[in-house]
């Protein structure tokens, strides 16, 4: 185990986090609120530590799979650690079990929150939180490696450990050069939405902070009814960035090289854009009787389902209040998610994809023992190792949900809220139903049952293999 590079990395990861503490620090200092000096402290701090940590080089800054997945773990929760002293040290929230829950569900892209009045921080806060899930979406390490180059080729270790989907492909053929284009990709389509929310008509405040949250698929808001107070058409910029950064962000590469065939040939692209077609009217249709004008149900409808299945967790009403027929369609897309490669959550289209060809693969195999049957993707043959990883993926998923059910079942609530507690922070989605639901919060929670929806969110967001090998007793014995 090379302990130097994972201890450099951290170094690293702190010191970005400090500076970006400051754009918090001087809002605060625009607003004329003391929660400044509390973003002020935390960022010295933050950078104190990362030099400390990062003073001294790597003799070798090569490094394998196992220093990748640790190196990913131990830097989320340090980042997270980290991300919470502001509130905690501004007062914005007192406790701080409950403040790193805020940390680590910013950071994750959660969005789920143990706040009852949102509109009761101060603005620096209320910018930190959007600002974590802009910096989790695309991932911390990805930005380091856009201006961190590491030798030996190795560096795609981190990109494998910290980008979801069931595999990780360079979009060039040097890693630094593919970190550039996604946070290119990433920074372009915030800014953009950014610019069409001020538009038409929302200030500048909000647009920043709803375009950091969609861009990350996060889902904090800034009022205590999420974005239930905004026009319609505003809603709809959401709903539609919502949707685009649940794209595969290769697919975005693709088409500034102008290979518009590839878009439109991508199995999973299809597949995500057509499971939210059918969501959407389904839902649109069973909800008709709630809104008096259609184009409401329709408009309702769609946020959500983009809400949900990019995991961004935003709402505009009430959802767990429909019908169970549209909760039952919401409840399944937050399994499901967004594609692979986006900021999105979830398990993501293509492993749906795999799977279903999978089975169908073992039904023609029992009925033609002797035939030969590969599983493809886009024409391509998806290799043995990718489909054996996403059944690895599969069993730990469920072994950890569970678990994790179990677990906060001992404070002794319903089994909707616990399910959907469960599954809104795994698949980093922020909402669930019952006591979960987009109405209410996780503060009722207790602390034990917190810190479970924690290691969640973290696992959901770093899919599982990153935090359980960091737990593994065998990663840290010597050979």
């Amino acid at each position: 185990m090379n302990y130097s590079i994972i201890r450099y990395m951290l170094g690293t990861v702190l010191k970005f986090e400090g500076l970006f503490l400051c754009l918090p620090m001087l809002v605060g200092l625009f607003y004329g609120e003391k929660a400044a000096s509390a973003y002020l402290i935390s960022a010295a701090i933050s950078l104190l530590v990362g030099i400390a940590l990062g003073s001294k080089k790597p003799k070798s800054d090569v490094f394998y799979a196992v220093e990748g997945f640790v190196s990913v773990s131990l830097s989320w929760i340090a980042l997270s650690l980290f991300g919470a002293l502001p509130f905690y040290i501004s007062q914005d929230i007192p406790s701080i079990t409950d403040a790193l829950f805020e940390s680590i569900s910013g950071f994750t892209t959660t969005g789920a929150s143990i706040l009852s009045n949102v509109e009761g921080l101060s603005h620096a806060s209320l910018l930190w939180r959007s600002f974590t899930h802009w910096i989790g979406g695309m991932g911390i390490l990805v930005f380091v490696l856009a201006v961190f180059p590491m030798s030996g080729g190795h560096s795609m270790y981190l990109m494998k450990a910290e980008s979801p989907g069931p595999s990780v492909e360079k979009l060039v053929p040097r890693v630094k050069t593919t970190a550039v284009i996604l946070y290119g990709v990433y920074t372009f389509l915030t800014i953009s939405e950014m610019v069409l929310l001020l538009c038409t008509g929302s200030d500048l405040f909000t647009s920043v902070n709803m375009a950091l949250a969609t861009a990350g698929t996060g889902g904090f808001g800034i009022l205590n009814d999420s974005a239930g107070s905004y026009a319609a058409h505003t809603q709809v910029i959401i709903t539609v960035f919502m949707i685009l950064f649940g794209v595969n962000f290769n697919a975005y590469y693709l088409l500034l090289r102008k290979k518009w065939t590839s878009v439109f040939h991508s199995e999973e692209v299809r597949a995500y854009f057509g499971i939210i077609l059918v969501s959407g009217l389904l839902i649109a249709y069973n909800i008709r009787g709630i809104f008096p004008n259609p184009l409401d149900a329709l408009r309702h409808s769609f946020f959500q389902v983009g809400s949900i299945i990019t995991t961004t967790g935003f709402s505009t009403v009430d959802f767990s209040t429909w019908p169970m027929f549209s909760n039952s369609i919401l409840v399944a897309l937050m399994f499901v998610g967004a594609c692979a490669g986006s900021t999105g959550g979830g398990m993501k289209v293509s492993r749906f994809l795999i799977m279903v060809k999978t089975a169908v693969k073992e039904l023609f195999t029992i009925k033609h023992p002797h035939g030969v049957k590969s599983v493809r993707m886009d024409g391509r043959m998806i290799e043995h190792e990718t489909i054996r990883s996403l059944n690895i993926y599969i069993i730990i998923y469920a072994l950890v949900f569970v678990f994790s059910v179990l677990l906060i079942s001992l404070d002794d609530h319903d089994f909707t809220t616990n399910f959907t507690a469960v599954a809104a922070t795994i698949n980093n989605i922020g909402p669930g139903l019952s006591k979960v639901g987009p109405a209410e919060n996780f503060g009722f929670f207790s602390n034990f049952a917190k810190y479970v929806l924690m290691f969640d969110m973290l696992a959901g967001r770093l899919e599982l293999l990153p935090m359980i090998v960091l737990f593994a007793p065998m990663t840290w014995k010597k050979k």
